[in-house]
């Protein structure tokens, strides 16, 4: 949130925050419909990543005035969406009285995914010649979840939300970042030789 105001996207960080509050309770999935709901899910993928994904729902709920029916037909969760407006309401409420000014980006993801990598700068992988992901600190071998919108695009660079271990450890909530942003955002963490595209 903070580092959304340097780079001039603080609406829809505020948004995704919210969002990424209520996690993985937005999409729903009914056995007699799992087609129509993944379907549905797919159809709010932004090739970026999740965080714009979510900013994506977000959007088109607002659009609808909030509604109910809306969710229903799109298999979203409409409490959960509940939950993450009033979170929303809440976190304006701490950056105006901080005086974050809240400004959008209009549509330019660079800016959005600059101001996450700023947040999450030491949650970085890179896509190894194995075709799996390294942690870019530690080396700890990561998956993409099944879930993400970005599960079959391989992306050389990620940030994600958090890790998750099943069967593998999964990286949820993930977003394709550039390596060099890692420097710009995290000088003091990263140096451009460790971050070189090998």
């Amino acid at each position: 949130i903070l580092a959304s105001e340097k780079y001039k996207c603080s609406e829809e960080i505020l948004t995704i925050t919210a969002m990424l509050s209520v996690n993985n309770s937005i999409f729903y999935r009914p056995k007699d419909k799992i087609i129509h709901a993944d379907t549905a899910r797919q159809g709010f993928f932004n090739p970026a990543g999740d965080h714009l994904t979510l900013l994506n729902v977000y959007k088109q709920w607002e659009d609808s005035g909030y509604s109910t029916q809306w969710c229903y037909e799109n298999f979203i969760q409409h409490r959960s969406m509940k939950r993450a407006r009033d979170v929303r309401d809440q976190l304006q409420g701490l950056m105006e009285r901080v005086e974050i000014e809240l400004v959008s980006s209009n549509g330019d993801t660079v800016a959005i995914r600059k101001a996450i990598t700023a947040g999450f700068f030491y949650h970085s992988a890179r896509l190894s010649k194995t075709g799996t992901y390294k942690t870019t600190k530690h080396q700890q071998t990561v998956h993409i979840h099944p879930n993400s919108c970005l599960f079959e695009a391989l992306p050389r660079w990620v940030v994600y939300h958090e890790l998750v271990f099943t069967t593998k450890e999964y990286m949820r909530q993930i977003v394709e970042i550039e390596n060099l942003w890692l420097v710009e955002v995290a000088p003091h963490y990263y140096n451009a030789k460790n971050l070189e595209d090998t």
